[in-house]
C-alpha cells in the first residue's frame, strides 16, 4: 500500500503540487487560483519529496537542465510509452506532435499521442511543454499556453545577457 505524500512549491509561474512516495514522484501539477484557497501548506517537505523540490528550484534559477528523479507516473501502458518518449526531448529543444508520433512508430496515432501528452501527470520534469504544433504554434498545454511559452523561453539558449 502506498503512503502518498504531498508538498507545495512556489514557482515563478504558479504553485506546484508535488505528490509521491518511496516509489517515486507520481505527480507534479500547477494549481489555479481557485484551488489555492483550499490548500493547507505543510510546514515541512516530506523526505521523499525533498530532492524533487531541490531540483525544481535549481531548474527555475537556471542551474539545472536535466532532472534526476525516481518517477512513478500512473497511467496506461500507451500513456507510459508517450511520457517516456517525452523524456528524450532535450532541454531547450522542441518537437512537433507529428515528430513525437513518428518516434513512437505510428503516425496515425497523433491524436492519441496528443491526448496522452495532455494527461502527463508530472509537470516540467516530463517535458510535454516541449511539444509544439507542426507550424511551431504553442498548442495544447494543460497548464495554460502562457506557461508553456514561459517555460520554452526559460529553456531557450538565446537568453538575454547583460554586458555589465
Amino acid at each position: 500500500m502506498s503512503n502518498l505524500q504531498t508538498t507545495y512549491y512556489k514557482t515563478p509561474i504558479g504553485i506546484a503540487k508535488i505528490e509521491g512516495d518511496k516509489n517515486g514522484i507520481q505527480s507534479i501539477s500547477v494549481l489555479d487560483e481557485d484551488t489555492l484557497a483550499t490548500v493547507s501548506f505543510p510546514k515541512e517537505t516530506p523526505n521523499c519529496l525533498q530532492d524533487c523540490v531541490k531540483q525544481l528550484d535549481e531548474y527555475f534559477v537556471g542551474k539545472r537542465t536535466a532532472f534526476d528523479l525516481q518517477l512513478n507516473p500512473q497511467g496506461t501502458n500507451f500513456q507510459q510509452s508517450v511520457w517516456e518518449e517525452l523524456l528524450n526531448i532535450p532541454f531547450g529543444r522542441t518537437r512537433t506532435y507529428l515528430e513525437q508520433t513518428k518516434q513512437l512508430g505510428d503516425v496515425k496515432a497523433i491524436r492519441a499521442v496528443a491526448s496522452a501528452n495532455g494527461k502527463n501527470p508530472i509537470w516540467i520534469v516530463i517535458p510535454c511543454h516541449r511539444v509544439v504544433g507542426s507550424d511551431g504554434s504553442l498548442t495544447g498545454y494543460a497548464g495554460g499556453v502562457w506557461r508553456k511559452k514561459w517555460l520554452l523561453e526559460h529553456e531557450s539558449a538565446a537568453k538575454q545577457q547583460t554586458l555589465f
